[in-house]
């Protein structure tokens, strides 16, 4: 006779594994089903192993500044890329046994195969050798994740046309390589490579990098990665891409090719949720993506679903937090995923933001102002050589309440948790202002910059203000 759980978790990247393990938190007879690494996309193709690479990659870019601190180096920086690669492997080893010993803490059961939802409350799973098992479970929660788009009609060679997938496990470098995508994807893996020694190139189809984010972060790393002598296209289009000559040559508008040895497709990423029993419990898909209420429920009862399959917010930390809600409302809760979800990009330097963008703000006809703050101007940023980078908050011109922070410079993905506190609490700039930061630290610019919300910020000039007629006026 088959197991019987309370909860089925499918999947265990981080909306997946922390589900599993609040329903078994919660007293709830829990299994898991993974048909590859624990962990998921996240910690073997993604942030985790991305951040290894990336820290590796800082390291050097801060050795060849330390003559700007006064520390000299003797003799030339190299690498061992080979060591890099090893160093990362242990870290994503170390991390899934640390969640298979939270399930074997917590008793939750583990399945490893491929999950079939096989009707009503029913999955099956079968392992690599062919082998099927079953179990039914009373809340299955589906947490099947996403993977990276390719372009159809471009060349399937995963040695040369990449994606993250395989670009983070590359065995050799290449010499000169070509992003596809300048979202967060191409961003960090163009400025861990450029400190690798690759040349390389991005095309982004938008006027921007970081596109989806507020405009003058994306301007901004770009200047940074041009001044680095990165090669960067955006408002631009790949129109095609040939092997050839062991590489690869892509035409953009204008018919201007580029040659490079390897190309990373990095232009997004679309839902995991094709070929896993949904037309069997009646349950459609829109583009792929399951959709879900707040609740994280799907129209189909008894069933939920969590992190990029549902298509809400593609973010591992989202994820999480929807696990933890899907779980409290299948075992009998009412609660609500409705919080701000922080967004941080891990070049150097960093990115972060949480709220809406200026842009947003004006889509939705939102009165606002906003206020900006250089970093540069710290004592903290001057002392430690971090000078780089700003941070803009918006507020809502009539009720003062705090809709958005966005920050770039060093540690910016830290900064963000004050910001992302208040959003959350419902704040208003103001309180925001009235906070008291540590001196000296970077995070003194959130403060100024709220300040600078209504014109008093004390570390930066008056404002001056010309007055064009009775009542209008220009703040220059």
């Amino acid at each position: 006779m088959a197991e019987h759980y309370q909860i089925a978790v499918i999947g265990t990247g981080p909306g997946g594994y922390i589900a599993a393990l609040k329903a078994a938190q919660m007293g709830a007879k829990t299994a898991v089903v993974e048909k590859h690494y624990l962990g998921g996309t996240c910690l073997n193709y993604g942030c985790i192993p991305s951040k290894a690479l990336l820290a590796s990659a800082e390291l050097i870019h801060r050795i060849n500044g330390a003559k700007s601190l006064g520390v000299a180096v003797d003799g030339n920086v190299t690498f061992d890329w080979d060591a890099i690669q090893k160093r990362k492997d242990k870290v994503l080893t170390k991390l899934r046994g640390g969640i298979k010993g939270l399930f074997g803490a917590r008793n939750v059961t583990l399945y490893t195969g491929t999950a079939m939802l096989d009707g009503a409350g029913k999955v099956n799973v079968t392992n690599d050798k062919g082998e099927t098992d079953s179990f039914t479970a009373d809340k299955i929660i589906l947490a099947t994740g996403s993977v990276p788009a390719r372009i159809p009609g471009w060349p399937e060679d995963p040695e040369r046309v990449c994606t993250s997938d395989e670009s983070l496990h590359w065995k050799t470098l290449p010499k000169r390589l070509l992003i596809v995508g300048g979202g967060v994807i191409g961003c960090e893996f163009a400025c861990m490579m450029h400190e690798y020694g690759v040349e390389v190139t991005i095309v982004e189809l938008m006027d921007s990098l970081l596109p989806e984010m507020e405009p003058k972060l994306g301007q901004a790393l770009a200047g940074v990665f041009t001044k680095r002598g990165m090669k960067i296209h955006t408002g631009v289009k790949v129109e095609n891409i040939e092997t050839k000559n062991g590489g690869v040559e892509a035409t953009i508008s204008g018919g201007q090719t580029i040659q490079a040895d390897k190309v990373l497709v990095a232009t997004g990423r679309r839902p995991n949720t094709k070929d896993i029993g949904l037309e069997s419990i009646g349950l459609e898909t829109d583009r792929g993506f399951i959709r879900v209420n707040d609740k994280m429920e799907t129209a189909v009862k008894n069933y939920y679903c969590i992190g990029d399959a549902n298509g809400r917010c593609l973010l591992a930390h989202a994820a999480s937090a929807q696990g933890e809600v899907a779980v409290k409302n299948a075992l009998g809760h009412d609660e609500a995923q409705t919080l701000p979800v922080p967004n941080a990009v891990y070049t150097f330097p960093e990115i972060a933001s949480v709220g809406i963008t200026v842009k947003q703000a004006n889509q939705q006809n939102i009165p606002i102002r906003v206020g900006e703050f250089p970093t540069g101007f710290l004592g903290k940023a001057m002392a430690v050589g971090e000078e780089f980078g700003f941070v803009r908050v918006i507020r809502h011109q009539d009720n003062d309440s705090l809709l958005g922070v966005h920050v770039i410079g060093h540690n910016a993905t830290e900064i963000i948790e004050s910001a992302t506190a208040m959003l959350s609490l419902k704040a208003s700039a103001k309180d925001l202002a009235e906070m008291i930061f540590a001196h000296p630290t970077l995070s003194e610019a959130v403060k100024e910059a709220a300040e600078d919300c209504f014109q008093q910020a004390l570390h930066l000039p008056p404002r001056k203000i010309t007055r064009i007629a009775a009542d209008t006026e220009t703040i220059k």
